[in-house]
């Protein structure tokens, strides 16, 4: 770091690189086909799909066999980056609504209880189990 320059480009080569002549962009150049890039890209899935279609399932099973990081990296690539698991259909229920739901479900796994019980030889009696749909918690049934 002598005279002040920095050790890391030490003062050459600073400059923004100028491409040559040649490669520069002049007015009047049509520049790339427009629909190259794209038939590039269409050519690609064509050809991977086609690949697929011959190897597509015994390459996932070795890869599998053979590099699993690899295929749980690719299983992760595919996932999206966020994930909303906070499913709110119930958030815009009143309290009411949610209680004839409560209701509704218990009604429907009574028989499942039943045979549970049944099954584990206990003898609750589950009959009476039921929801007063107008009870809130501040005033019990």
């Amino acid at each position: 770091m002598k005279d002040g320059r920095s050790s890391r480009n030490n003062g050459e080569n600073t400059q923004k690189r100028i491409p040559p002549v040649e490669h520069q962009f002049k007015p009047g150049n049509p520049g790339r086909p427009k629909g190259s890039r794209n038939k590039l890209g269409e050519a690609f899935i064509a050809d991977l799909f086609a690949t697929w279609q011959k190897r597509g399932l015994s390459a996932i099973e070795r890869v599998i066999d053979e590099k699993p990081e690899a295929y749980l990296k690719v299983i992760a690539s595919l996932l999206p980056k966020h994930v909303n698991l906070n499913h709110g259909h119930l958030d815009d229920l009143t309290d009411d609504q949610l209680m004839r739901k409560l209701a509704m479900l218990t009604e429907m796994a009574k028989p499942l209880l039943l045979k549970l019980n049944a099954i584990e030889g206990e003898s609750k009696d589950i009959t009476s189990v039921g929801l007063n749909v107008g009870a809130t918690p501040e005033q019990p049934e």
